[in-house]
């Protein structure tokens, strides 16, 4: 499941964050690649472990624990701290998989990278390409969102960066473990979840129905969760 969550960081956040990454020490993109992406990444990295990364990584955490929507999504279990990149002109990331294990360098923290994110937070304006390209069983997806706005897709997937033509392309990105492993469970989960919130809005959560749909839904992640 590709899901699009709208304004997961507000003017304000996006200003802090975008403030923060201007004074940040940028790096290789390659200091965090894989032996198979090494060759297909240009791009540059707030380096990983700085002050600067830390701040504007807790900006995001703290945004993704309030948006509802995400957390619906994603069921996440643990979040690999998040990462800042930037493409200018003639930069682009080739066709690549992500790491099936994610080891932060310094730590023994890992996970199981079972959903990536890509939260943009450059204007869509402010630069031409730069599009995600996400592929699946039905096709390529082109993903470019405004600035705030967050795409959650499975870690599985075969996806690539275009190359920026104009302007830079300054995103944030991450994985995730989740607690369901399985992708369609996680969707069907969050498709139930969708449905009890709008039911309850109409009904109220005293509702029978929507007390059984509730009662069906944490049985279910009993059934497929890990916590």
């Amino acid at each position: 499941m590709m899901l699009r969550i709208e304004r997961v960081l507000n003017a304000e956040k996006l200003e802090k964050i975008r403030a923060i990454l201007d004074g940040a020490e940028w790096v290789d993109g390659n200091e965090t690649s894989g032996h198979q992406s090494r060759n297909a990444k240009r791009n540059r990295q707030v380096k990983q472990g700085t002050e600067a990364g830390q701040r504007a990584g807790q900006i995001v955490i703290e945004a993704l624990g309030q948006a509802g929507d995400f957390v619906a999504a994603a069921l996440p279990l643990k979040v690999f701290p998040p990462l800042f990149n930037r493409y200018a002109e003639d930069e682009a990331f080739g066709a690549h998989v992500d790491n099936s294990i994610r080891r932060l360098a310094g730590s023994d923290f890992r996970i199981r990278s079972d959903l990536s994110a890509t939260l943009f937070l450059a204007d869509p304006a402010s630069y031409d390409g730069g599009e995600l390209v996400v592929e699946d069983l039905f096709g390529e997806h082109q993903v470019k969102l405004s600035a705030g706005d967050l795409v959650l897709y499975p870690a599985s997937s075969v996806h690539r960066v275009m190359p920026v033509t104009r302007g830079e392309r300054t995103a944030c990105f991450f994985w995730l473990q989740s607690m369901v492993r399985d992708d369609s469970a996680r969707e069907h989960l969050y498709r139930l979840d969708r449905t009890v919130r709008l039911l309850s809005t109409e009904r109220g959560a005293s509702d029978s129905a929507v007390l059984e749909l509730t009662n069906l839904y944490h049985n279910l992640m009993r059934r497929w969760a890990d916590a």
